[in-house]
């Protein structure tokens, strides 16, 4: 079994309690963990496998109760950093008509420092780039280029999803294209939401979309559409796999808990590369991802929804 290492952001999301209404009359909040690099860690510990989790938050309660929130579940917290800046926080409430209502208070996250000694754990092992914040400037983002040289460097497989919050770009949305341009060439396995693949494309369809991110280097892309399942694009092959049907009630957390348990799956193979040249077991992988997604939408909450295996077996 190989390692999963996921790089980026730790923060606390503070949910307005008082669900159909913005944050203005919102008075009760509930403390959870969040970021979506920290719950694909998570997703790949709960399920049995390896990970680790490279990122940073504050000296603060709230840094401390994130990183134990990791440790319970079984991720490896020893390439995580500790800052003098405040862990990041983020408040969110959500209103009647589904539209999110978003401040964020960019802290500590930002503050990752690129540490070089890690670079040989890397050695044909997994490096998962799947932050929101990343690519939003600072130390975290000169540290995210440096891993993945080395990444490279060490024969790693590399894995991006893309994250794109539009409440973080505003209208910056041709920044964050060209940002997410050499992770795409040089990744093996791509994770998009619909809208991310035709924002990055520039084209109209998801078909149009994967064929042009393809050229652009991306070897294996995943498009996930929500209920309808996830369309799946090889050099060799454009298929959508289905989803199971839910009773979905909140769905935070889904596309992480999706792309942990696909990381999961491959971390067990015995030659990584052999995925490359095998679409039937690539489609029977993200079959049972959209298995973990589905069930990560019947619960409140990312990280205490995130299927252990028994249950995704079930």
């Amino acid at each position: 079994m190989t390692r999963v290492f996921c790089i980026g952001e730790l923060l606390i999301d503070f949910v307005a309690e008082n669900q159909g209404s913005n944050l203005s009359k919102a008075m009760n909040f509930t403390k959870k963990a969040g970021g979506a690099p920290a719950n694909v860690a998570c997703a790949i510990a709960k399920l049995g496998g390896k990970s680790s989790f490279i990122g940073c938050v504050g000296k603060d309660s709230f840094g401390s109760f994130l990183l134990d929130v990791l440790k319970n579940e079984g991720v490896d917290i020893s390439m995580a950093q500790r800052s003098n800046i405040f862990t990041t926080l983020a408040f969110v409430s959500i209103a009647e008509d589904g539209e999110r209502d978003f401040v964020f208070n960019r802290g500590a996250d930002e503050q990752l420092k690129y540490d070089s000694s890690i670079k040989t754990e890397f050695k044909k092992n997994i490096l998962h780039f799947g932050a929101a914040t990343a690519l939003l400037g600072g130390p975290l983002e000169k540290a995210y280029g440096h891993y993945l040289f080395d990444g490279l460097c060490n024969e790693s497989f590399i894995a991006f999803d893309p994250n794109f919050r539009s409440d973080l770009w505003g209208d910056d949305e041709a920044t964050f294209t060209k940002k997410c341009m050499p992770y795409i060439e040089k990744s093996h396995l791509c994770k998009f939401s619909l809208e991310e693949a035709l924002l990055l494309s520039g084209k109209d369809t998801v078909e149009e979309a994967c064929a042009f991110l393809h050229e652009i280097g991306a070897e294996i892309i995943t498009v996930t559409l929500g209920k309808e399942g996830t369309f799946v694009s090889t050099k060799t092959l454009q298929k959508t796999v289905p989803s199971i049907a839910v009773s979905a009630v909140d769905t935070t957390g889904a596309g992480d808990a999706f792309i942990g348990c696909l990381l999961y799956q491959i971390s067990l193979l015995p030659s990584i590369e052999a995925l490359l040249n095998d679409d039937q077991a690539l489609l029977k992988m993200v079959e049972k991802a959209n298995k973990a997604g589905a069930i990560t939408t019947t619960k409140f909450g990312a990280i205490v929804a995130l299927p252990s295996l028994t249950q995704l077996e079930a």
